[in-house]
């Protein structure tokens, strides 16, 4: 299977004078190298409450407190009116691609069913507009961003019936706006949102259990829920791809693939604990999703230390996961250095069974 690597740079400035400060120029990078700017639906929209949105989780946890400077994504950066403004400054600044995530509770405000027209039309503007503009069109589907009503039915990703709910709202996305658009991301950062949302509460749903969270959690268990999530994840994953591959793929000629969050590690020492704790880190935080996905089964690390915590792949399910992919995305914001920590005894969550220190 051939596999297309997306790299976004996302740029403040793209003018001959920061060209000559930072020494390079377009001419340095190859044609198909895109350079982009990227947004998500909360954190760019606002209008949370105009035309028919229904609330996400995202604002259920905002509203509650959670956030350390009481932010809410209501305003956020007012992309729901100022859009073709946007636009027209990626155009100016001369990037070639825009990538933003849909917010499934302005698209289809009840979860699954109706969709909402105001919704539809916000996104077909922002594509046509991006399509006169000559700039690609890349769409995320998913970025930490569930209809609350879904949260309140089934638990949201702990559940597998999200898998056919996320799979009917993406069938939606690629049927109204497939057409214009070839690059389309499932789910981004799955590893680390799983983390940040069932392990330490830090993002939406705000679940963990003491003493893992960083917030106080009155709901979760930080041991279980974020393997559950994410093998949740990876099943909706592939059944958007497999419905992509078999239902529009041929006509709309387009890739897909997911998105994961991307820290390096380095070794602190040249000592065999730091060796083999800077390859578990690789294993627990990318091999945790991309394994599934090259050869159906999560890493034997995990297996071993996580043991039946690890949710496991039926062989159809295996069969289903493997090869999903058109390509990987990857959000790389820094790298590490890694020691060996002993393993702790007793309940553990996620970085207790990763049992490395970062420096």
């Amino acid at each position: 299977m051939g596999v297309t690597a997306f790299f976004y740079i996302l740029l403040s400035l793209w003018v001959q004078d920061a060209a000559a400060i930072i020494d390079f120029t377009r001419c340095d990078f190859a044609q198909d190298f895109v350079f982009g700017a990227g947004t998500s639906a909360y954190q760019y929209e606002g209008a949370v409450a105009e035309d028919g949105r229904s609330p996400s989780d995202w604002d259920t946890f905002t509203h509650s407190g959670k956030m350390p400077d009481k932010s809410t994504g209501d305003i956020a950066a007012d992309g729901y009116h100022k859009y073709k403004e946007d636009i027209k400054l990626i155009y100016e600044t001369g990037l070639e691609a825009y990538r933003f995530s849909i917010s499934w509770s302005r698209l289809i405000p009840n979860g699954r069913g109706a969709v909402n027209p105001k919704g539809l039309d916000y996104y077909n503007n922002i594509i046509d507009e991006l399509v006169k503009r000559g700039i690609q069109t890349h769409i995320t589907l998913h970025h930490i961003d569930l209809p609350q009503i879904l949260e309140d039915e089934y638990g949201g990703w702990l559940s597998p019936r999200i898998i056919e709910d996320f799979t009917a709202y993406a069938d939606v996305c690629f049927r109204e706006f497939g057409d214009r658009v070839k690059y389309w991301t499932t789910v981004n950062e799955p590893n680390i949102g799983a983390i940040a949302s069932y392990s330490i509460g830090h993002l939406p749903p705000g679940r963990c259990s003491d003493p893992f969270g960083i917030t106080k959690c009155t709901v979760g268990n930080s041991s279980t829920e974020p393997y559950i999530a994410v093998h949740t994840t990876l099943l909706a994953h592939a059944s958007v791809f497999k419905l992509y591959r078999e239902k529009y793929k041929a006509e709309q000629k387009g890739v897909i693939g997911i998105n994961i969050y991307s820290y390096w590690s380095y070794p602190f020492t040249n000592s065999t604990v730091d060796l083999e704790a800077t390859q578990r880190s690789k294993d627990f935080m990318f091999g945790w999703i991309l394994e599934p996905l090259v050869s159906g089964d999560y890493p034997e690390v995990m297996k071993n230390i996580v043991g039946s915590r690890l949710p496991s792949f039926t062989m159809v399910q295996s069969g289903l996961v493997k090869d999903s992919f058109d390509f990987f995305g990857i959000n790389h914001y820094y790298s590490f250095y890694v020691s060996d920590r002993p393993m702790e005894t007793g309940v553990r969550d996620f970085y207790g069974d990763m049992s490395i220190s970062y420096r």
